[in-house]
């Protein structure tokens, strides 16, 4: 009984093209390939997670879909049956490489709407293609950098689908008031609404990360104010949680070129000077950043 299970379930993942974890280590052993820490290289090797991640994404046919670190191309093989088209950016040379090569073996009606790019997610510009979504399983030591500096260059984007390490997910879905609220929660907030969207457990991972996983959801809105800019509400934002235990009067200090104009202004933007950044929500950051303005 249960070899015919695992031979239905082989046979159903070699139909969709997915990879499973022999795949996963044949394709790494043929190329030659050693995880690194450097990279945050941990592939997905779970035909239902992808599927899952997928899913949860919620894409349409007509979604343009930007995939950063697809790896060995799990994820990609699940996404591309779902969308319009999917950019890959991968930073290593050799898995950039072979994903065209695995895609046109496992899912070949689907590789002529795939797009490799071999560059850093951090450095590229606004795509040509422009994006709608972004999905994507990211290295957990740039995964905020990455996701906000993706939200700021790619304006087409109207959703964000990502899986990261669960204390990151935490802090970016976090609330004003509790412990784990901070920079990344304001950032990203301020594109848009977040939320968890799952754990994922780490025996799906190959190799097995000593961290927990966790899915992020974000759907882009407008932002809280339009009359100042992110560049500016960042600022605020970077001086508020610098010293997370002082008072923003003194906080602000630095950045307001004095504790009495940060007062001024804060008073101006109806904020208590003795408040800390972790009780206000992103808008009153942006009420600040104006303020900060004609003070």
């Amino acid at each position: 009984m249960r070899r015919g299970r695992r031979e239905r379930r082989a046979s159903v993942r070699a139909l969709v093209g997915l990879l499973g974890p022999a795949d996963i280590r044949a394709l790494a052993d043929r190329l030659g390939l050693r995880p690194t820490k450097t990279l945050g290289q941990n592939f997905v090797h779970d035909a239902n997670t992808v599927r899952r991640i997928v899913k949860a994404a919620d894409l349409s046919a007509d979604d343009v879909v930007l995939e950063v670190g697809p790896g060995l191309g799990s994820l990609t093989l699940a996404l591309l049956p779902a969308c319009a088209q999917v950019i890959a950016v991968e930073i290593d040379p050799v898995l950039a490489g072979q994903l065209p090569k695995t895609v046109a073996e496992r899912l070949p009606e689907a590789a002529g709407r795939l797009t490799v790019r071999h560059a850093d997610a951090l450095r590229i510009d606004t795509l040509a293609e422009a994006p709608t979504a972004l999905v994507a399983n990211l290295p957990y030591n740039v995964a905020v950098p990455v996701v906000l500096h993706l939200l700021a260059r790619q304006p087409s984007l109207r959703t964000v689908l990502v899986m990261v390490q669960a204390e990151v997910a935490d802090r970016l879905a976090a609330a004003p008031g509790s412990r784990t609220y901070g920079v990344p929660s304001v950032k990203a907030a301020w594109y848009g609404s977040v939320r968890r969207a799952g754990a994922v457990p780490r025996a799906v991972f190959w190799p097995v990360p000593n961290v927990d996983s966790g899915l992020v959801a974000i759907t882009r809105r407008p932002p809280p104010r339009d009359d100042v800019t992110a560049a500016e509400v960042f600022a605020v934002v970077d001086a508020a949680f610098a010293q997370r235990r002082k008072q923003l009067r003194s906080a602000l200090a630095g950045w307001a070129g004095s504790a009495q104009r940060a007062e001024r202004i804060l008073v101006a933007a109806g904020v208590p000077p003795t408040a800390r950044g972790e009780q206000l929500a992103p808008e009153t950051f942006a009420d600040i950043a104006y303020e900060a303005r004609d003070e």
